[in-house]
């Protein structure tokens, strides 16, 4: 049974949800004290947290920052904050999904699903991939070249994994998303630029430079 943590200060919301997720045979619960809801997520160690941006004391966006620094918690932002800003934000602070509110309650439940599934799944080999010196470590999410290594988000590690995988042919963009967020989960195209964009620029710290292009209107190689 997987813990679902929310962290909601609605009251009412929380306590539908909870009863919400429960039927559905998740162990759904929503801590009150927000002053150290840090400290408690990265003790507790729930399988998935639904995250709130408008909270007291922190903002959401802080409490993703915080925790993704010291653990790799699936993380899903649920939110009133419907502007495209928002949902970079969260991506790029190492979110694994973004929904808006109101939702549909059988969509959040595929996206818990969904996250979930990738997160059990997704990273459980001890398998280091190489590609021209460049070694993907899929364990601990780290990525290295040479003597410089650099930890990476879920979504970049998936995205460098898929270019690995494929390295030397084109990987079409819709390919590379449904890869990341499954086929029956929409999200928006330009969430996968920014992704891409961060890792360009993380494997340019550690000395990979060009190694990702572009093929407009097809997808990228890895070169």
């Amino acid at each position: 049974m997987a813990k679902i943590m929310l962290i909601e200060d609605n009251e009412n919301i929380k306590n539908e949800l909870i009863e919400f997720l429960r039927r559905y045979g998740y162990e759904a619960y929503g801590p009150s004290d927000f002053e150290n809801i840090v400290e408690i997520a990265l003790k507790e160690e729930p399988n998935l947290i639904l995250l709130d941006i408008n909270l007291p004391y922190y903002d959401g966006y802080y409490i993703c920052r915080e925790i993704r620094k010291q653990k790799d918690i699936p993380i899903i932002i649920v939110t009133s904050r419907d502007s495209e800003m928002d949902e970079i934000m969260s991506m790029n602070l190492g979110a694994d999904d973004f929904i808006t509110k109101p939702y549909n309650t059988q969509i959040l439940l595929a996206r818990i699903a969904a996250v979930l599934r990738r997160a059990s799944g997704g990273n459980s080999s001890s398998e280091i991939v190489e590609h021209k010196g460049l070694k993907l470590n899929i364990t601990n999410g780290s990525v290295s070249f040479k003597e410089e290594k650099i930890d990476l988000t879920k979504n970049e590690l998936r995205i460098l994994l898929c270019l690995m995988k494929n390295k030397g042919g084109i990987v079409k963009r819709d390919d590379l998303m449904d890869y990341l967020w499954n086929s029956d989960i929409y999200v928006d195209d330009n969430t996968l630029s920014v992704n891409v964009t961060r890792l360009r620029k993380k494997l340019q710290e550690i000395g990979f430079k060009d190694g990702i292009e572009t093929k407009r209107g097809l997808g990228y190689i890895l070169l």
